[in-house]
């Protein structure tokens, strides 16, 4: 860091007139601001970012960490206001709104917006999203996905110069009111498992620790790592030397703690999140990982769901390296060879002799791989389809599961999160039936002798239960995500992803295309045709005129470096190798073909400089 004054930063020619922020509106009413209401109007005169979140999703976990140091850097000029924007029902529920935002502590102002009122005023397409508001209230930048913290530093400071200038800054503090602490021995728990004493130990996520508890599942043995060893703590599983393993989540890091020495060690991981281009295998603690949410010892090794990718990376502790065994980082629900598969946000391993179980929580699905590597679904359908019904696994529904107990009897028990349920796969009569409702988030469970003891991550407990003989009858419920569908005309569709790199950033084409496309569809008769993958950012889809919705899958990404060094080779004095950045981000469109109907669908992919670009 240089200590020296800076010099005096011009301020930048004012920008064009902009299109004004629409209000900010929410059934669910306002979290930390001490029960005032907020509006634009009165938060005029500081710069705004919205960030359109929903707490089932990884990105926007990963974006509340990006906009930390940013928040705390800029507190008295910029207000971060936290829009929370539904997916699946449960998170429409204001207690769950409230809970996350202390899960994660959110040290912001949070709109509930159960009806997604001010996400469609906004025209969001995408979670997350992030809007930019100057101080006179007008909109001037969006960014879909994650990693633009950077950019978005850089367009505060040119907006607290402009606006300085101007005279139309208010600096001061913000809104912000935390909450009252609440006391309880854990605070929402991720994952637990039985340590070979008998006594459980539990990852107690919110407080950045593990937990020791005695065999009754409630006396606290002791604390382990509570000195930032751990951030937001998740999955463990016993190695067979002892050790446990334990996925550090938002350190994006593997440990092993030793429950006898008390050591702790780190094994895998360097502190940083993966992104787009890194290696993804070598020595394991040199390649970075990206929020593994839990992990399973089988077949030598350990397996690690790689929830902020979609994938399942292996470690081996024998040469301490590891490496991508499923998964290709698309987001969604395909089943097939392990290279070839797609998962979508993995949270829950559980290992059997000839299959690992998956939780694959996006698709609200209940998947395994099998012994020679080929992914396999035995509950789901895709991202969009999630409820609580019963029966044949075919037509059965999850919402959002977390974790998955392998039972003695070869079935396999699922923490059906959202679903507030535990519920019950027999691969032998490929039924689904229920085992308990109103355990309150369930995100892991353990078998202890007869009974089995779940993580009720919201009641901030072990719960023991006795695995009842008989399934619980339940009515059944299904749902589809909310978002309302895009009216597009039948037959030919200009898909156009927009982007444009960063202030002080340009396209990286110094090896070749710097942008990939993705495009795929559900139901796939949706598509007669532009499906598949291809480098340019604009195609012609033909949309089926027999189907009348369905939901159109797409994924972009682009490649932009620092604007030091032209892409032809390097300007006398400039950087020859410049920083450069990956864009990512993933869609599902929900759309009902009418006739009349829209013949563009346009979709950002990262920030542009004028709103009216977009």
């Amino acid at each position: 860091m240089n200590d020296a004054a800076p010099a005096p930063t011009p301020a930048p020619a004012p920008r064009r007139a902009r299109v004004r922020a629409p209000e900010l509106i929410g059934r669910g009413g306002w979290l930390n601001t001490g029960g005032k209401e907020l509006t634009l109007s009165g938060l005029r005169g500081r710069i705004v970012i919205l960030d359109f979140w929903t707490f089932c999703c990884i990105n926007c976990l990963h974006v509340l960490d990006e906009l930390r140091e940013l928040e705390e850097k800029h507190r008295d000029t910029v207000v971060i206001v936290g829009v929370h924007s539904p997916k699946f029902v449960h998170e429409a529920e204001h207690q769950a709104v409230v809970d996350a935002v202390e899960r994660y502590g959110v040290e912001h102002p949070v709109l509930d917006d159960p009806e997604l009122a001010t996400w469609k005023q906004y025209a969001v397409r995408a979670w997350p999203t992030l809007v930019v508001i100057d101080p006179e209230g007008y909109i001037v930048a969006q960014h879909a996905g994650e990693g633009h913290a950077h950019a978005i530093e850089r367009l505060v400071e040119e907006l607290e110069a402009e606006h300085g200038a101007k005279g139309t800054l208010r600096r001061g503090d913000g809104p912000y009111v935390p909450p009252e602490p609440v006391a309880t021995d854990l605070r929402f728990p991720g994952k637990a498992i039985v340590l070979p004493s008998g006594n459980f130990l539990v990852s107690d996520t919110t407080r950045h620790q593990l937990v020791e508890l005695g065999p009754d599942g409630e006396s606290v043995v002791r604390r382990i790592g509570g000195d930032g060893q751990f951030k937001e703590p998740q999955g463990l599983a016993l190695l067979p030397d002892g050790r446990v393993v334990v996925a550090d989540t938002v350190h994006h890091a593997l440990r092993a703690f030793d429950p006898v020495s008390g050591e702790i060690e780190l094994l895998a991981g360097t502190g940083r999140q993966w992104w787009q281009g890194q290696p993804t295998s070598g020595p394991a603690l040199g390649i970075d990982l990206s929020s593994p949410w839990d992990v399973a010892w089988w077949r030598g090794k350990v397996w690690i769901a790689m929830a902020g990718v979609h994938q399942l990376w292996t470690y081996d502790p024998q040469t301490a390296t590891v490496e991508v065994a499923a998964g290709t980082t698309n987001e969604g629900l395909v089943d097939g060879p392990g290279a070839e598969a797609w998962f979508a946000q993995p949270s829950g391993l559980a290992a059997t002799e000839d299959r690992l179980w998956v939780a694959d929580s996006e698709t609200s699905a209940l998947r395994y791989v099998d012994a020679e590597g080929a992914v396999h679904t035995a509950v789901g359908t895709g991202l969009f389809d999630f409820g609580h019904r019963d029966g044949d696994a075919a037509q059965a529904l999850l919402q959002h599961p977390l974790g998955v107990t392998a039972l003695p009897d070869g079935s396999v028990a699922v923490a059906d999160t959202y679903n507030h349920a535990l519920r019950r796969y027999d691969p032998a009569s490929g039924e689904v039936t229920t085992l308990a409702t109103d355990v309150r988030e369930p995100s892991d469970a353990v078998l202890a002798g007869d009974d089995i003891v779940v993580v009720e991550s919201a009641r901030h407990r072990l719960t023991r239960l006795r695995l009842p003989e008989e399934a619980v009858r339940v009515e059944a419920v299904a749902h589809r995500t909310q978002r309302s569908a895009t009216e597009v005309a039948p037959g030919k569709l200009q898909l156009d992803v927009v982007f444009q790199a960063p202030a002080g950033q340009k396209l990286d084409t110094r090896y070749g295309p710097s942008t990939r496309l993705l495009v795929s569809s559900t139901p796939p008769e949706l598509l007669l045709a532009g499906e598949g993958t291809g480098t340019d950012l604009a195609r012609e889809l033909g949309l089926n005129p027999e189907v009348a919705e369905g939901v159109l899958h797409v994924s972009a990404m682009a490649a932009s470096c620092d604007d030091t060094a032209s892409n032809s080779g390097s300007a006398a004095g400039a950087n020859e190798y410049p920083a450069c950045h990956m864009h990512q981000q993933d869609w599902g469109v929900p759309v009902r073909l009418v006739e009349g109907g829209a013949s563009r669908l346009p979709l950002v992919l990262a920030g542009m400089d004028e709103a009216g670009a977009q």
